[in-house]
């Protein structure tokens, strides 16, 4: 099946704990999963649902950070879920594997300790992408979000947890589709790109029939000098979590 994709580069993530194969050209990972997954407060044995997890960053890095936790990942594009399940493969993860469905019609037999997603964001009427993988992850038409967030809260057991990274213009329509599906708790965490700066991207995490006040959360500054900060440094290649629910 890989021979037929598009040319793989081999990477690491967690400063050389997962070993991380994706397409060299076209769409290509950011560290959107890798945080996503630092914020998923998961133990030993409980259940992660990952939407939209491509080749499988987001699940390869919960799985290197809390042994024992089980995870789906569910990936419209076949190509990345053949590449998500190679990545499962080299890494030897037990407990990891990949569904290729449409999350809007997928369906599953067991409930969710947690879920999250870095969801389709762009305006549908937007520039389209050269790379149509980039296109297709990244290309939302008007309603997608809530349908995401109404879809995985259905997922989810009562208590469980939702993680979201969306850019900063969306985090009032996701806050809102949060609490129409039931969640409560609502913690906003600003992604600043260096101390100063304006915060482009943020994460959302809640509770499922929670009820307790939103929170605005210090946030986490990404750069500083040439590099990454070392509290994102912490995360992104220490494998740290990231406490925010």
């Amino acid at each position: 099946m890989l021979e037929e994709l598009p040319e793989l580069t081999d990477g690491f993530l967690l400063d050389g704990r997962v070993r991380y194969a994706q397409p060299r050209a076209g769409y290509r990972t950011g560290i959107e999963p890798v945080l996503l997954a630092a914020a998923v407060p998961a133990r030993a044995g409980q259940l992660v649902l990952e939407a939209g997890c491509g080749a499988g960053a987001g699940l390869l890095c919960l799985a290197a950070r809390v042994p024992g936790a089980r995870g789906v990942g569910v990936e419209l594009n076949a190509g990345m879920a053949a590449i998500a399940r190679h990545n499962i493969a080299q890494n030897q993860m037990v407990g990891v594997q990949i569904e290729t469905a449409d999350l809007l019609s997928w369906r599953c037999a067991e409930s969710f300790d947690h879920v999250f997603a870095n969801p389709p964001w762009h305006n549908e009427h937007g520039s389209v992408s050269p790379s149509a993988l980039r296109d297709q992850a990244k290309r939302a038409r008007c309603g997608l979000l809530a349908d995401w967030i109404a879809v995985l809260a259905g997922a989810l057991k009562n208590g469980g947890t939702i993680g979201l990274i969306l850019p900063a213009g969306q985090y009032a329509d996701a806050c809102a589709a949060l609490s129409r599906a039931g969640f409560g708790g609502i913690s906003l965490l600003p992604l600043w790109p260096r101390a100063g700066e304006a915060a482009r991207m943020v994460m959302l995490g809640a509770r499922k029939a929670k009820h307790s006040p939103a929170r605005l959360l210090a946030g986490l500054v990404l750069h500083e000098g040439a590099g990454y900060s070392a509290a994102a440094q912490a995360v992104l290649r220490g494998g740290e979590p990231l406490a925010w629910i």
